[in-house]
């Protein structure tokens, strides 16, 4: 099984494929200036110029057991990460490092804790933390520091992010049965159910003008906690204000397809990984 490194017109819905390789690279994430793509390929992270269409390696030290969690700052200045640390049973944990490379600052104490997001002001992380045996989103300074439990409803609660105005968090959630897409305040307050059909919706990503929802759609053959590679998925569009959802896409990937903020500056273009057959 090969990756193929995708940018999927929203309005148009034609897909071109840029990048390709036999193994598997995922979660690609545009930079601030529309230049590159930012994606994890054996736990390490890349930079793929987008003009030159060459990738280069991004120096995390340290850091080279992360996961598809990877997100940039609103100001495009710093990287926050998902490391798995050996020494502490590998468990994943929150990191933050310039976007040019550099040495990690290790941001969580405990884990597993998967980074989803920033704030808009660049002052928080939010993050997927599994504590005594429960999934649920927590907040915390960039400084580091104690951590904030935002939702503590039983089930998964995965796939935080901001809204660009910082109004809301989407995320998804498994509290009403199968994995639905939900809004709350920052503060964790008026937790209100976004959608409510017959997929495993995962990973909300909010447009930069605020207007449209990207999300996943697995289908509901599938357990509404899991979200595995190698399936064919639907890539979904919603106005965020509510309304008719569109596909924009069917691929073959799942896991590693949209786990990252993915819309271009402008917001007309979406990058993702979809899976294909190697020869």
């Amino acid at each position: 099984i090969g990756s193929d490194l995708e940018i999927l017109d929203v309005e148009q819905g034609t897909r071109r494929v840029i990048y390709n390789v036999t193994d598997s690279l995922q979660a690609p994430n545009w930079t601030r200036d529309g230049k590159a793509l930012i994606y994890n390929r054996n736990g390490r992270l890349y930079r793929f110029d987008l003009k030159k269409e060459t990738p280069t390696e991004i120096n995390t030290d340290f850091a080279i057991r992360n996961n598809n969690d990877h997100v940039l700052s609103f100001d495009g200045k710093m990287l926050a990460i998902s490391h798995h640390v050996a020494e502490e049973q590998n468990q994943s944990n929150v990191f933050t490092v310039p976007t040019k490379g550099g040495t990690p600052k290790r941001i969580t104490t405990k884990g597993p804790s998967y980074l989803h997001s920033w704030s808009p002001d660049d002052k928080f992380l939010i993050y997927t933390g599994g504590r005594n045996n429960e999934f649920d989103i927590y907040k915390i300074s960039v400084e580091g520091g104690e951590e904030t439990n935002l939702t503590k409803s039983a089930g998964l609660d995965d796939g935080p992010e901001y809204t660009p105005d910082g109004k809301y968090i989407y995320f998804n959630s498994t509290r009403s049965g199968l994995m639905q897409l939900w809004r709350m305040k920052p503060d964790g307050s008026e937790q209100t159910q976004v959608t409510k059909d017959g997929f495993n919706n995962w990973f909300p990503h909010i447009s930069p003008d605020g207007k449209w929802i990207v999300f996943l759609s697995f289908l509901g053959d599938i357990n509404p906690d899991d979200h595995p590679f190698y399936k064919q998925v639907y890539i979904r569009l919603m106005p965020i204000t509510g309304g008719p959802v569109k596909v924009i896409a069917y691929v073959y990937g799942g896991q590693g397809t949209i786990n990252v903020p993915s819309w271009s500056p402008d917001g007309k273009r979406v990058a993702f990984v979809s899976n294909s057959d190697v020869k």
